[in-house]
């Protein structure tokens, strides 16, 4: 048995509650075979016994009758409590009534992010949970039509503060909401930051348990403000499986490190297409975004399929994390990384 052999068996233990398994969650930190025994190091950050036990049965009883003897079986597992993030970025203050918040970026555009973001605050809202979503793209804004709420125009309460719109159950701050169909967006860097300052600081986002930040492509001025305005509680990074796209992935990576916002994990969207005889193909390449997520010791949160009706439920005004998990595997896929998001978090 290689290690190999070892990775793949791993790779069939799953998460408890969760359909994805522990070698894609970034849970192990090492395995080998050594002298014809398996060792392997886990980690997890749980409050709950049973998880870490949970998971030592599990690995044993797909390990054990691989290698024929249970004592040639070594699993270790290092539990942590979780962690807190509240004392994320650099500089930033709290937004009040707001417990935490998250951005969502990609080091390019084109991977999806506005879409990962718009759905990932769905499932957010479906958990249980008060979600607010604020498209920090302001030169390319899309949440108002992903949302459906492409021709509503925000007002202002009685302290000037700009009432957020709301939709699917969250509540939306755009700079599409202040435009006409065509207009573009031409301003210089600093009243972009200015902008970006007044839709985190002056819109009446009232008492929010996550406030989702989608941010535009790139690691410029928009990015190094947010951090300097807010405390972020963590980003988390979209991504594409080619190499190409990891690339840039890595530079964004590398810009919140840099400013002190742990990365809160990666999502592959358009992981692969799967027919409807059950054959997935990976149409842009395979295991990139794993691969990044156990370099960087962070979680892999989701892989999205390529389906074409997320994009034209986008269109419409309803996300596909509108559907039930069971009605949609994109659906699905969401879910599951909104709940590994706030088990990650909580």
């Amino acid at each position: 048995m290689t290690s190999d052999d070892l990775r793949n068996a791993l790779s069939k233990v799953k998460y408890p509650g969760f359909s994805r398994d522990i070698i894609s969650f970034g849970l192990v930190k090492s395995f080998e075979m050594k002298e014809g025994s398996a060792h392997v190091q886990i980690q997890v950050q749980t409050k709950d016994p049973k998880i870490p036990q949970k998971l030592f049965q599990d690995c044993h009883s797909i390990l054990d009758p691989l290698l024929g003897d249970p004592a040639k079986v070594k699993i270790e597992i290092d539990v942590q409590n979780p962690a807190s993030t509240g004392e994320a970025s650099t500089g930033g203050t709290s937004i009040p009534g707001v417990k935490r918040i998250i951005a969502v970026g990609s080091g390019k555009g084109g991977v999806g992010k506005s879409t990962v973001s718009s759905n990932l605050a769905i499932a957010l809202s479906q958990q249980g949970l008060k979600v607010g979503l604020l498209d920090c793209d302001l030169y390319g804004p899309s949440v108002p039509l992903m949302l459906g709420v492409n021709n509503h125009q925000p007002h202002a309460d009685d302290q000037d503060r700009i009432i957020p719109i709301e939709a699917h159950g969250l509540k939306l701050m755009s700079m599409g909401f202040l435009l006409s169909d065509n207009s573009p967006v031409i301003v210089r860097g600093p009243l972009a930051n200015r902008y970006t300052q007044q839709f985190l600081q002056q819109v009446a986002w009232g008492e929010l348990d996550v406030l989702v930040l989608d941010l535009p492509p790139g690691t410029g001025d928009i990015q190094l403000t947010l951090v300097q305005t807010v405390s972020l509680d963590g980003a988390v990074i979209v991504t594409t499986p080619q190499e190409v796209a990891m690339i840039d992935a890595r530079k964004a990576v590398s810009m919140f490190a840099k400013v002190n916002v742990p990365i809160l994990g990666l999502i592959e969207n358009m992981s692969y297409f799967e027919c409807d005889h059950g054959e997935r193909y990976h149409l842009f390449g395979q295991g990139g975004a794993e691969r990044e997520c156990e370099r960087i010791k962070v979680p892999l949160l989701g892989r999205i399929p390529l389906e074409p009706i997320i994009g034209k439920r986008c269109d419409g005004g309803e996300p596909i994390a509108l559907l039930s998990p069971s009605e949609s595997k994109a659906s699905a896929a969401f879910h599951d990384a909104a709940q590994a998001l706030i088990d990650h978090v909580s």
